[in-house]
């Protein structure tokens, strides 16, 4: 006999599973690094969290939101400087089924990424192109130079044992080495904390 599934009201949709904080020490990041002049990987510690934002209305359109932040440190620097911080915003457009991320990195990097989703799908994948009118990248004058963006990337995946996976790959045309690589990071994060507003807001 199947187990019984209970489920709230999925406001939040695709996005649901995400709010909390988390922790995962899995991590990869495959990059050039310059003051070596090699490509290599790195094993890492990230922390997140993804906190529900009020409903934001575009005239008839209305999306409901987490803000987020992901923070990693490459293992044996933790009491360091981070290597990766970003903020921005997870967004599902139930009317259009769409999951939309609003992010900016510390580089001088903006990016709307998107693509469609269902409102219990346990993965999706947004995607953004430099020049697009809708889910587009935009990146300072010294990367456009140096380490153009191409294409960008990220994937979710919601992991049968309440974990979730997340990997980013990116496209980057290097001037250092005369070609395009791609710069990937992933992880799988658990959940070290949940949100209870009527606790929260005390």
């Amino acid at each position: 006999m199947e187990e019984e599934i209970i489920l709230g009201p999925q406001k939040l949709g695709p996005l649901t599973p995400l709010v909390g904080e988390w922790e995962g020490n899995v991590g990869v990041d495959l990059s050039y690094v310059n003051k070596d002049d090699v490509i290599t990987k790195t094993s890492s510690f990230e922390r997140a969290w993804f906190k529900p934002i009020p409903m934001q209305e575009n005239g008839q359109q209305t999306l409901e939101g987490l803000a987020y932040k992901m923070i990693n440190w490459r293992h044996g620097e933790e009491a360091m400087d981070p290597f990766h911080d970003e903020s921005g915003y997870l967004l599902w457009d139930k009317k259009n089924k769409q999951v939309i991320q609003s992010v900016v990195f510390g580089r001088g990097i903006a990016i709307l990424a998107g693509c469609d989703a269902g409102l219990r799908d346990k993965n999706f994948c947004v995607k953004a192109m430099p020049g697009d009118p809708c889910y587009g990248i935009l990146q300072n004058k010294y990367l456009l130079e140096r380490a153009e963006l191409k294409s960008y990337e990220h994937t979710f995946v919601f992991n049968e044992d309440g974990t979730f996976t997340h990997t980013s790959d990116i496209v980057l045309k290097l001037a250092a080495i005369g070609k395009e690589m791609h710069h990937t990071d992933t992880n799988t994060l658990h959940r070290v904390k949940r949100y209870h507003p009527s606790i929260e807001n005390i």
